[in-house]
């Protein structure tokens, strides 16, 4: 009897001294409700078909071409949305440089002679170009073009046999005419994929750059929380603020030395993905650096800020557990954010996390330049700026009392 009572007490008192903390409180009941609505909303519906930003460049001026472009635009899904957003370019090099500033989902490219392919009886193709920063959404929107192609070609047959058949003035030159082939005929237009870099990838080359940058962010929030909070706890803070030293400078070291532990974390799962998963950069190391640099100012002041508020270091980790989950599903890890729904695309768009992986999928995997990703980058610099300066000063108040 006395163990249960001794164990009853002791529970008491841990619960009511996690009550009286309103952060941690405040984490334990929000986190289950994050964890439902993002499981709820967060995996790809028909909303995902709607309104897809496709590129096109049709360099066609034929008759034939113009159908399959009406065809497009008209395209419509069962309820009488739009499918396809689509976005003129005059090159193949266009359209690829829309995919790798994300202004399109996709391409598509139809070369100068297909109308006239089709005039003579051969075979004419439609190119479309994939998005390989994204493979989930290019592979849906791919099928879906695939398909389109495909039915038109099906619809142009029809049309293509009675141009040539049924007017009786070229009855005798379709007859004899050995160029024409039935097949071609019958199936005039065919579809070809085509990617920004040549290699095929696979799913890790689209998840890779999502856990780097993941890896970082984490370590870097979670090394200085629990820095500074665990100092606070042992009182080796107060030390440390007695000392002849400035208190801007105590928080910069402390971030600085996190930063370079986050850096070299991040080098060692980028070297791991390439010797292992054969993950490949395309683009410039030195980019991948800047944006990873970036990436961790832009939490370093919200690092600061749960450190201040946290008064234990159990506080402070459950406060980042309960930002840093949802940035999981949030930022585009696993899950395209463009097959989100819309108002959970607009949440994505508020984390900063979000911004360096779209970044480093564009670098590593499409082999972007700066130009590319300035406005990613100047994202970065703008979160971090706004908070670091509001962080800072808080920082410093909190501390002195």
């Amino acid at each position: 009897m006395k163990l249960l009572r001794d164990l009853l007490i002791i529970s008491r008192k841990d619960l009511i001294e996690f009550s009286r903390d309103k952060a941690r409180l405040f984490s334990f009941f929000l986190m289950p409700i994050f964890m439902m609505v993002m499981v709820g909303f967060i995996f790809p519906s028909e909303n995902a078909l709607k309104d897809a930003h496709i590129g096109l460049a049709n360099l066609d001026k034929g008759f034939y071409s113009q159908g399959f472009e009406q065809m497009l635009k008209k395209f419509k899904t069962s309820d009488g949305k739009k499918v396809f957003n689509i976005k003129k370019y005059t090159s193949l090099g266009a359209v690829k440089n829309g995919i790798r500033s994300h202004e399109v989902n996709g391409g598509i490219y139809i070369p100068t002679d297909f109308s006239e392919r089709i005039n003579r009886g051969k075979k004419a193709t439609i190119y479309i170009v994939e998005d390989q920063a994204n493979p989930q959404a290019s592979q849906m929107y791919n099928q879906i073009l695939a398909q389109l192609v495909s039915l038109y070609s099906k619809t142009l047959a029809t049309k293509v046999i009675k141009d040539k058949i049924l007017i009786k003035s070229e009855v005798a030159s379709f007859a004899s005419d050995k160029s024409l082939n039935l097949k071609n005929l019958l199936d005039p237009v065919r579809v070809e994929f085509k990617g920004i870099v040549p290699e095929k990838h696979n799913y890790f080359q689209f998840v890779a750059p999502g856990i780097i940058a993941m890896i970082v962010m984490t370590a870097v929030l979670t090394g200085l929380a629990a820095s500074i909070a665990r100092e606070k706890e042992q009182g080796t803070l107060d030390g440390i603020l007695i000392s002849p030293v400035d208190r801007l400078a105590i928080i910069l070291g402390k971030a600085l030395a996190q930063t370079i532990r986050g850096l070299i974390q991040g080098s060692l799962v980028l070297l791991l993905a390439w010797l292992v998963f054969g993950v490949k950069v395309y683009g410039s190391l030195l980019l991948v650096l800047l944006i990873l640099i970036l990436g961790v100012f832009s939490f370093v002041g919200f690092g600061i800020l749960v450190s201040a508020a946290a008064a234990e270091q159990e506080t402070a980790t459950q406060l980042l557990f309960m930002f840093q989950f949802p940035m999981l599903f949030l930022s585009g890890v696993f899950f395209p954010i463009s097959m989100m729904p819309k108002f959970m695309q607009y949440i994505s768009k508020a984390i900063p996390l979000t911004y360096a992986i779209e970044a480093l999928r564009k670098v590593i995997v499409l082999g972007a330049s700066f130009s590319s990703i300035s406005y990613e980058l100047l994202i970065l610099f703008v979160f971090g700026f706004v908070t670091t300066s509001i962080s800072v000063p808080i920082f410093k108040r909190m501390i002195t009392r």
